[in-house]
């Protein structure tokens, strides 16, 4: 027949049943119930569309039954196909009814053709179901009619039957009228329908609309048929089980990476997906380790995936600029991630699944390989310490700080960089640090050394500077590690001590320089000043470093020390001088006759000394107390010089008396003015005034007292001084002399074994006084002897050995 055309346009074949009748034979559910070529009639088919009217009479149930016969299922061919009703029929298609299901427990509906063709328990197949949408394209494409057309012919049907008539109850035609009707049967329950299996394009729709848990039962069930089946079909049956394993871990792992991001899924999808996960366990453990499928393996492997798409995400080199924003990003991703796997997804899975462990490890070795990458790369210096304190610091204090790592096994995450690598940049930091620092240091100096010669003063910042310089690394290093603390700690002396040394060497080229002294007298004491205060800074932060360094930090430490008192006694001894070159002339006034009856030598003393004080009051605390301390001795020293070279000596009593008040009025008042400047060395009070007591006392066991105290005071005290004094204080008698040096010849006997007092608590050291000189008594003859015999050696006071005429002495005298 020829091909025509329908209403729309659509060609249609005029005789579809043939083409039906060639795809039916295509159908594998019908090929395996024996169904061969349309063409042949066989035993339990169904016979194809006659020509006749379907308006006409239709053979009786027992003439169908006994030309049709059964189908395999034991159900009888009652009624003839037609391609109209065939292709028609809405429950044939997909196996659905209208709003559900067929074959469910509230299907109430004549079962499907395949329903009833197929023996309970078949599953359908794919290929069945789009031979069956090809079918319904016929009737879509060549079959249809208008819809009006349908309804006319309907509403004449019914006008020709009239009304349906209302049959009686079967309750109404046994009970007859007017009696009450009979309790009716206990129901007898319905035996359990059996669940049809699904197929897999509807095993695809459940993954599809992510209900994972049901689709991986199905799965699983769709498993155990395959290897039952020993027909070519079971190869079909192991590739569609594997496309649909797939095609479930894409959407499990797909579920990983959304469970992540804020708001997420759902706690429902993630409870489906650790119910996946505990039913593959249970079905590994049947299939035994060759064909195990190890989804719980590959869910972590998924979760460490998930975890280093988020870090990198949140970590973009382009995004973030240095490595510390890119340090704290990752921070905040971390805080961010944790709290939503402790606060839903962990509660969410199943607690054998441990999931909160897991989701850790992942982020874990994600963020390990990540820093790994950094660690590899050059890095700057400041990078290098913001690695290694996230590292050390940040990691373990605010991200597994948060969670129960006592619950995770022992050694079970492992650190993050190894210990080899961690070394490595330690190293590095320190490298850079040592060659840093020293470049700095010397910068700093040769700046400030620029400005020690000229004439425009501004106050320096040298001390500042280089403990900025050093305490920026030091105060770094107790945020990473204790060992990285010792080995900057160490680093960092070893680099101020070779800047001492340098500083002290510039400090020495400095004061020897002549042209120094062309400068302002303010000037120059105002340089010198700024290098004495650079003093108790570095002191302080050298012994801070050697404190927290290793133990072989004390050799840079005292070689940065004896640096540092090397400049502030040289600087100290520069003040001291410039100071007494300008008290000079006032010392040469005191033991005069002049002395005895005018303070002038002693106002002006005093007058200079504190008018200089307000310029060494710019100095630092230490090193002013150190300063003042000399000064007051010093100053003392001067005074007594010339007592015991004996510029003036006392010929009586009066005059002695009047020496020792003079030398007390004296002393109270220098002792008030170091007091006003502060000076801490009480222990030069009372030397003037015990040398007042031996000049003033007349017996002689007095001054012996007095003599064997001064002695103990003072310890660096000769016999040539006591005997200095004496001759100052005019005793003659040679017992009486040789008795009170007697006393300081058996005070140095017995302290001869004991160490010297040190340079601080010196002070008759610093006092050269003439030798001693003894006279003979001449007899009252000897008077009149010439003046030639007198000069014989054996009649004259003579020394005790010949010595050249004092300098000192002679300027004294004139």
């Amino acid at each position: 027949m020829a091909p025509t055309s329908s209403k729309d346009g659509v060609p249609r074949t005029q005789n579809p049943a043939r083409e039906l009748g060639a795809s039916l034979s295509k159908m594998p559910i019908l090929k395996s119930l024996g169904v061969g070529d349309p063409k042949v009639p066989r035993a339990g088919t169904l016979p194809l569309r006659s020509s006749r009217n379907p308006f006409e009479e239709t053979p009786t149930l027992e003439e169908e039954d006994g030309e049709l016969g059964t189908l395999p299922n034991g159900t009888s061919c009652r009624r003839r196909a037609t391609l109209e009703k065939l292709a028609g029929l809405a429950p044939f298609r997909l196996g659905w009814t209208s709003g559900r299901r067929a074959g469910s427990p509230g299907d109430r509906q004549v079962r499907s053709f395949l329903g009833r063709v197929l023996a309970p328990g078949i599953r359908r197949s794919s290929a069945d179901f789009g031979l069956l949408n090809r079918l319904q394209g016929f009737r879509t494409h060549g079959d249809e009619e208008p819809a009006g057309e349908a309804a006319r012919r309907l509403a004449f049907l019914r006008l020709g039957r009239g009304p349906k008539p209302r049959r009686a109850s079967l309750a109404e035609r046994l009970v007859p009228a007017g009696e009450a009707a009979p309790e009716p049967p206990p129901k007898v329950p319905e035996p359990p329908k059996i669940k049809e299996p699904l197929s897999v394009l509807e095993i695809l729709g459940l993954i599809q609309r992510r209900e994972l848990a049901r689709a991986d039962e199905h799965i699983l069930e769709l498993e155990a048929e395959a290897p039952a089946e020993a027909e070519a079909g079971a190869g079909r049956r192991a590739r569609d089980v594997a496309l649909l394993y797939e095609a479930l871990q894409r959407e499990l792992w797909a579920l990983v990476r959304e469970s992540l991001a804020a708001p997420g899924p759902g706690t429902g999808a993630v409870a489906q997906l650790g119910l996946v996960l505990l039913q593959e366990e249970e079905a590994d453990a049947r299939r035994g380790p060759g064909a195990a499928r190890k989804l719980r393996a590959h869910w972590a492997e998924a979760v460490a995936r998930a975890a280093r798409e988020r870090l990198e995400e949140a970590a973009a080199p382009g995004a973030r600029g240095t490595l510390s924003g890119q340090l704290e990003a990752l921070r905040a991703r971390l805080l961010e991630d944790v709290a939503a796997v402790r606060g839903r997804l962990a509660p969410a899975y199943p607690a054998g699944l441990r999931a909160g462990a897991v989701y850790l490890r992942g982020y874990h070795e994600a963020l390990a390989e990540w820093l790994g990458a950094a660690a590899r790369r050059r890095l700057p210096l400041a990078d290098r310490y913001a690695l290694l304190h996230w590292h050390n610091q940040v990691y373990p204090r605010e991200i597994l700080g948060l969670v129960d790592v006592v619950a995770l096994e022992n050694g079970e995450l492992g650190p993050l960089l190894s210990a080899g690598t961690l070394r490595g940049l330690e190293d590095e930091c320190v490298t850079d640090v040592k060659a840093q620092t020293r470049a700095a240091l010397l910068r700093v100096l040769q700046e400030d050394e620029e400005q020690w010669g000229s004439m425009d003063y501004r106050p320096s910042n040298l001390a500042q500077d280089v403990c900025e310089l050093l305490e920026e690394h030091t105060e770094r290093a107790p945020h990473i590690s204790q060992e990285f603390v010792e080995r900057m700690a160490y680093c960092c002396l070893g680099g101020l001590a070779e800047f001492l040394q340098s500083f002290q060497q510039r400090v020495e080229r400095f004061h020897e320089n002549p042209g120094v002294r062309e400068l302002p007298s303010d000037t120059y004491i105002s340089r010198t000043i700024s290098m004495v205060n650079c003093g108790p800074p570095l002191r302080s932060l050298a012994e801070r470093l050697a404190r927290v360094g290793p133990p072989e930090s004390e050799p840079a430490r005292e070689a940065s020390a004896i640096a540092l008192d090397r400049v502030t006694r040289l600087c100290h001894r520069v003040l001291a001088e410039l100071l007494f070159q300008e008290l000079q002339p006032h010392f040469n006034k005191l033991m005069r006759r002049k002395w005895l009856s005018s303070s002038e030598a002693l106002d002006g003393i005093v007058g200079t000394l504190g008018a200089q004080a307000l310029a060494l009051r710019r100095m630092q605390d230490e090193p002013y107390q150190v300063l003042v301390a000399e000064l007051h001795r010093r100053a003392l020293v001067e005074y007594v010089r010339p007592l015991l070279r004996g510029r003036l000596r006392c010929r009586s009593a009066r005059t002695r008396s009047r020496m020792a008040g003079r030398l007390r009025e004296d002393a109270a008042q220098l002792q008030r003015l170091f007091r006003r400047l502060e000076s801490q060395a009480y222990w030069l009070d009372q030397v003037v005034p015990h040398l007042a007591e031996i000049l003033q006392l007349e017996d002689t066991p007095s001054i012996q007292v007095e003599v064997g105290v001064l002695v103990r005071d003072y310890p660096d005290i000769r016999r040539k001084h006591v005997a200095a004094l004496l001759d100052i204080r005019g005793l003659r008698n040679t017992a009486a002399r040789q008795e009170i040096l007697a006393v300081a010849r058996d005070l140095e006997l017995s302290e001869g074994g004991a160490l010297s007092p040190s340079r601080d608590r010196a002070f008759f050291a610093d006092i050269p006084v003439p030798r001693t000189s003894f006279c003979l008594g001449l007899p009252l003859f000897l008077g009149r002897l010439p003046v030639s015999r007198l000069a014989r050696p054996n009649l004259a006071c003579l020394p005790l050995r010949p010595r050249p005429p004092s300098p000192v002495r002679a300027r004294a005298d004139r």
